[in-house]
Order: C-alpha cells, then structure tokens, then sequence
C-alpha cells in the first residue's frame, strides 16, 4: 500500500474514531439526549453539570482516549509519535469530535480529544497542559476559562517540547478549532455570565 494512501486512511479513521461523541452514548445510557439539557454542549462540563461526576468521568476518558488513538495510528503510519502525520490524525480526531459523523456534525468543543493527541505527542507537554486546565478551573470554577487557557498555552509547551516546523501547523489548527468553539463561551465571559462547572 502506498505510503501516501496509508497516510490517508489514518487521518479518515482519525476522523472517525473522532465522530464517536461519548457525551452523547453516556447521555443516553441515562436517558437523556445531551443536546438538550444543560447548555446543550455534549461535552464534559455539560455532563458534570446535568449527570455528576461519574457520568462526566466516564465521558472525560473516552474523549480523552480519542485523541489518544487517533495520534496513535498517524504513528504507526509514520513511524514518529511527533511526526506531522501523528499530529495531523490528532487535528482529524478534534475535527471529528466537533464535527462528528455519527451525530449530524454536532459535536462539543474538542478539548479533552485535543488534549488526548498532544498527551500521546509530548507526554510531558500533555501533563502541563492539563495541570493548567486544573488550576485554572479550581480557582475560577470555571471550565471554559480552563479550556481556553490550555488553547492558547498549546503551541508555546510544544515549542518547549521540542516541536518544530510543519508539525507546529496541524498542532496550532487543532487549538484554533478549541478556541472558535469556545466563541459563545468568550462572550459569556466577557459579560461575566459564562456558566462554573456546577451552574448551567
């Protein structure tokens, strides 16, 4: 098989392993239709808010894993855990999560699959990301902010990690995507309404 079409095959079940929307499965199995309680958002912090902690790790995991998977078989294509391929099947699995398949391309905001992909990319780039989304929500209370502080952070850890040319361009889409989804969420925030992960 030619390497460019094994290249091509990992990015589209990148994608597809992406559409799978763990929010939206853990919803039903206690039946509720995600997008229609809380903040309609089928994502962690709308299932904390509307099902506890269980339900919200459940689906946490399973995200978090897509990334994961998804930078694994760019990987296996390529050879590299830091190659532009294993990135770029990270970027499809965020696309998919926001856009999913499975799901009428309504998806959430690809946090937790975004940070699955840099996670498996730069262990120790993935583990600061994360310890600054946990800060910086235990003191705002707020997941958003979280969120949005990991986005911006992404680039500068991975440049810190070692990371550098082509493989910076998917890894900066893949937090751009983060930080477009989050446009409702900044707003909120600047109008100092934006919801804490126990208030809808």
């Amino acid at each position: 098989m030619p390497p460019a079409f094994q290249a091509f095959i990992a990015v589209v079940g990148a994608y597809i392993i992406g559409s799978i929307d763990f929010a939206v499965v853990v919803g039903r199995m206690h039946g509720v239709d995600i997008h229609q309680v809380g903040s309609g958002n089928p994502g962690t912090a709308n299932v904390m808010r509307t099902l506890g902690r269980g339900p919200a790790a459940m689906v946490l995991v399973g995200d978090t894993l897509k990334g994961v998977i998804a930078a694994a078989l760019g990987m296996v294509v390529s050879g590299d855990p830091q190659s532009t391929l294993a990135v770029g099947a990270g970027l499809a699995a965020v696309v998919g999560h926001c856009f999913p398949l499975f799901h009428r391309f309504r998806g959430g905001k690809g946090v937790a699959t975004a940070l699955g992909a840099v996670l498996f990319i730069i262990p120790v780039g993935g583990l600061v990301l994360a310890a600054a989304w946990l800060i910086v929500v235990a003191i705002s209370r707020i997941s958003a902010l979280g969120s949005l502080t990991m986005a911006l952070a992404g680039v500068p850890v991975a440049i810190w990690q070692g990371l550098r040319g082509t493989t910076l361009i998917p890894l900066a889409l893949m937090f751009l995507l983060v930080i477009v989804r989050h446009r409702s969420n900044i707003q909120r925030l600047l109008a100092g309404e934006e919801h804490t992960v126990t208030r809808n």
